[in-house]
């Protein structure tokens, strides 16, 4: 089996990485994951279960058969495969995987670049938050070439998703159904924090709200719901929150770019923008995707902070 290669270790690649590596130590025959990214010391977690450090983005590429990337936004993407597809390295049947939520115009720029080099890439766009990671139940959306596919959904199914859903040759394709699932992810969020503020302020609770959420809309919206609860919306300024709302931010603006090219409108999705925006600018970089809720809490005439959340 080729040698499979990680850049990318935010708190989602992190996870990813992890149960990639768990599932490779478990093959006698295979070789450990070789893993790079801006900042190494991320990487001490995957050290510790066998994984290998690679400081050098194109000395990973040149070992490896297989590249997986995760990464925050479209420009860290194309610089990663400008510095390999720049160069004179050969870059014959490697297969790039990225999971990221990128534009679909930056994919097919991709596509491209790696075609001229005779490499194949697939989007993989993931469905989950961090803790779905850790648990290796996120879904996958996949598109790209079928040889390229069929060698990298063993390495996904099972390992680090619990589905994989099979978009076609495209690539394209996967990016705009991760966009378009973003769509739903954002106005849930929104639609959650609405609830529990509203719980709050009448008198009902909390509890008794995310106990309903839980079992009536599913794991996903108890799990958003257990963002505000918990604080998780605004962790301590130390800690990474789940996912940052700068990337959820991104993520919209794509899904606006794409609306607006074809004629569609996202009113929903454009409250909870608006909201997201208004939390950064009220408690800095370091708030989760779900921090409209310290908003939705303002605009309530509470504070942005609840009980367990930090408070400043």
């Amino acid at each position: 089996m080729t040698r499979v290669g990680w850049y990318g270790l935010g708190s989602m690649g992190l996870a990813m990485a992890t149960n990639l590596q768990k599932h490779m130590a478990t093959k006698v025959t295979v070789n450990s994951l070789l893993y790079s990214n801006r900042t190494m010391t991320r990487g001490d977690p995957l050290k510790a279960l066998g994984a290998t450090p690679e400081t050098n983005f194109s000395k990973l590429v040149a070992q490896c058969g297989v590249i997986f990337t995760m990464v925050s936004n479209d420009s860290v993407l194309q610089n990663l495969i400008s510095t390999v597809t720049d160069s004179n390295q050969s870059l014959k049947d490697k297969i790039f995987v990225d999971c990221s939520t990128i534009h679909p115009e930056t994919v097919g720029l991709t596509v491209a670049k790696l075609k001229s080099k005779q490499a194949d890439f697939l989007a993989a766009p993931v469905f989950g938050g961090n803790p779905i990671a850790v648990d290796g139940k996120l879904i996958f959306a996949i598109a790209g070439p079928k040889r390229a596919s069929d060698i990298v959904k063993p390495l996904i199914q099972g390992v680090m998703g619990r589905r994989v859903i099979d978009c076609g040759e495209d690539a394209k394709k996967s990016a705009l159904l991760k966009i378009a699932g973003n769509i739903i992810t954002i106005n849930l969020m929104e639609a959650v924090g609405e609830a529990q503020v509203f719980a709050e302020r009448t008198g009902l609770g909390t509890s008794a709200m995310e106990d309903l959420i839980g079992d009536a809309f599913g794991p996903v919206a108890g799990g958003y719901s257990k963002r505000l609860t918990t604080g998780a919306y605004a962790p301590p300024l130390d800690s990474r929150p789940g996912f940052g709302v700068s990337l959820a931010i991104k993520d919209a603006n794509h899904a606006f770019a794409i609306a607006k090219e074809n004629s569609v409108e996202l009113p929903g999705l454009q409250v909870a923008t608006e909201n997201m925006v208004a939390a950064r600018e009220y408690a800095g970089e370091c708030v989760d995707s779900s921090s409209m809720y310290g908003i939705l809490r303002q605009k309530a005439e509470m504070e942005f902070w609840n009980e367990k959340s930090r408070k400043g």
